[in-house]
């Protein structure tokens, strides 16, 4: 895994989206196309910009998957990542198709098993990825499973990942904030040949240090990450603030 740490949350995003920017490119220089998965939420801000204005980017051969969305939200909420994708990244770029988690479907079960299908026909080669105050990977909340091999399902988001969503301004209320999402696996988030993964602020560095730090466990989600090959982590020194000097120095810059 590759230690990047930013001065701040700005510096951090600009890495982050630069390095997808880099493997998309290759990707489409040694294949023809590439496949992407895209992550959304406070953390995947500049990251995003930084991507969207990338040059020799060939979009036309790109084709972008959903990382998770709430059940039961409209298109048309301030909190939906279909939205969110739709306006930070899918209108901005000539991607060639991006395909969405429809949160509304009347059958969840279904949904996962149509975007399950679609994600297997197209090898993922960089996945933009965050990680929850409560160390989720996607919508993936602790205890995760990590043995599915199905490439979305429908989880049940626990108190401190509905508090996240909260605190950071999506929602009005708690109980605003749904109790299920469509998620993509741990294991297909695992199948992507690169990952690239933003986490900023301070109150992130303690699920920041167990997951690089601590045991692999479905405790700490995003600590199956550290069984990854090609791992870049780009912290700003707030998230950073907790890991031990020999980790936090090890590949900074």
């Amino acid at each position: 895994m590759n230690v990047i740490i930013s001065d701040d949350a700005e510096q951090l995003g600009q890495r982050a989206g630069s390095e997808a920017a880099d493997l998309i490119r290759q990707a489409i220089d040694a294949r023809g196309q590439a496949n992407i998965i895209v992550a959304t939420g406070a953390s995947q801000f500049a990251a995003l910009e930084t991507l969207c204005v990338a040059e020799g980017i060939g979009w036309p051969r790109v084709t972008g998957f959903h990382l998770d969305e709430y059940l039961g939200l409209p298109m048309s909420h301030p909190a939906s990542f279909r939205g969110y994708l739709k306006q930070r990244l899918v209108d901005r770029v000539p991607i060639g198709a991006f395909h969405y988690i429809d949160g509304e479907a009347a059958d969840p079960a279904a949904e996962c098993r149509r975007v399950g299908e679609l994600i297997g026909e197209h090898p993922i080669d960089v996945a933009l990825v965050g990680i929850g105050e409560n160390a989720h990977l996607a919508f993936n909340d602790p205890p995760a499973d990590f043995e599915t091999d199905q490439p979305y399902i429908v989880v049940e988001l626990d108190e401190a990942c509905r508090r996240q969503q909260l605190g950071e301004g999506w929602f009005d209320s708690l109980a605003a904030v749904p109790r299920q999402a469509i998620s993509m696996s741990v294991r297909q988030i695992m199948k992507s040949a690169a990952i690239v993964c933003s986490v900023p602020d301070q109150r992130k560095s303690a699920a920041v240090r167990d997951a690089l730090e601590g045991p692999v466990t479905p405790a700490v989600p995003a600590s199956i990450l550290q069984r990854h090959e090609q791992v870049s982590m780009h912290l700003d020194r707030a998230a950073a603030s907790q890991l031990s000097q020999a980790t936090g120095g090890q590949s900074s810059r």
